[in-house]
């Protein structure tokens, strides 16, 4: 029986990339029905809410979801499809692996990069309770729950040690916030105690932005709120090549869906010029989630390939090929 997944190609150049990360992740040989649902700023516009019912129901249909970007407005207009989407369906960890491709020449080849973020997904200043009191004066409410500490914590720590991964370091910053970032490190700390064989250590953010630029090979698995993770995470994309690299996964107890994390790009849309990478490795998750673990591998191993050959490359990562020619590549390796 086939996965049943659905496709949300977004706008701008995600429309390009899902079209690749799908012929990549059929190539594999995996059965997968796939169930595209369109998602556009002007569809949202159109319904007049950023999350149309008919995204929400496919979603809980196939439970399972391949996302391209979509277009936000800064500092106006409605509010983030992620957001919604990650609170409509409970996705409470935002994971990202971040870790060296071979072949790609960066500015810390020469250290071993792999490492993994958790960052919460519902809450903290992403809660959206916003409030002017008077004229030109804005107050938000950062929300820290011990439900959502607690259950990102236990998700991070049962990954750590399914994958044998060996530190847990939550970043906070409890030396100013006191009671929200205080309780998100207790409920931490109380995770830890029941997985004793997993190094646990704390790091205020701004520490770990200085320490992962010095010494990214330090970190292993970094456990923090919504805030810090969106930040954090995309410093650590730079790292390796940027967010036309790096997967991500928003996952929940019923749901779960793949994206690449970076934006919908309109500049370069409909060029063919854009790196499908991000959401092919983000695809890679999603098979792993569905539990096909060989295809999985086999699916990064040719995308690797590519990398390492080089001469397949796209424009941001020093190449000259087009989105098409590098989706070839792979499938090719694939085959």
């Amino acid at each position: 029986m086939p996965h049943k997944v659905t496709l949300i190609p977004g706008d701008g150049i995600g429309p390009e990339v899902a079209v690749a990360a799908m012929r990549a992740i059929d190539a594999t040989g995996v059965d997968i029905a796939w169930e595209r649902v369109e998602l556009t700023a002007d569809i949202i516009a159109a319904h007049h809410e950023e999350l149309p019912a008919h995204v929400v129901e496919s979603i809980r249909r196939t439970r399972v979801g391949l996302k391209g970007p979509v277009t936000t407005p800064v500092a106006g207009g409605y509010t983030s499809v992620n957001v919604a989407l990650r609170k409509r369906l409970d996705l409470f960890a935002n994971v990202r692996p971040v870790r060296q491709l071979s072949g790609l020449r960066t500015r810390y080849s020469d250290v071993v990069i792999d490492m993994v973020i958790f960052r919460e997904n519902t809450e903290d200043l992403y809660a959206g309770l916003e409030h002017e009191v008077v004229t030109d004066v804005v107050t938000s409410l950062k929300v820290i729950t011990r439900t959502a500490s607690t259950r990102i914590s236990r998700h991070a720590f049962e990954y750590a040690r399914k994958m044998k991964r060996r530190r847990v370091t939550a970043v906070h910053k409890a030396n100013i916030m006191k009671l929200g970032d205080g309780l998100f490190l207790r409920c931490a700390r109380e995770v830890a105690r029941g997985f004793p064989e997993i190094e646990y250590k704390e790091l205020i953010v701004d520490n770990t932005a200085m320490q992962m630029v010095m010494r990214p090979e330090q970190f292993d698995l970094l456990l923090m709120p919504n805030l810090y993770g969106d930040i954090i995470s995309d410093l650590a994309a730079g790292l390796v090549g940027g967010l036309g690299i790096v997967p991500g996964a928003n996952v929940g107890d019923e749901y779960a869906v793949f994206e690449a994390v970076h934006g919908s790009a309109p500049d370069i849309a409909g060029k063919g010029i854009a790196n499908p990478t991000a959401i092919m490795m983000s695809g890679a998750m999603m098979l792993d989630h569905l539990g096909e673990i060989d295809a999985a591998g086999r699916l990064r191993s040719a995308i690797e390939r590519v990398y390492q050959g080089g001469s397949h490359l796209t424009g941001d990562v020093g190449g000259t090929a087009s989105t098409a020619e590098f989706t070839d590549a792979v499938v090719r390796h694939l085959s």
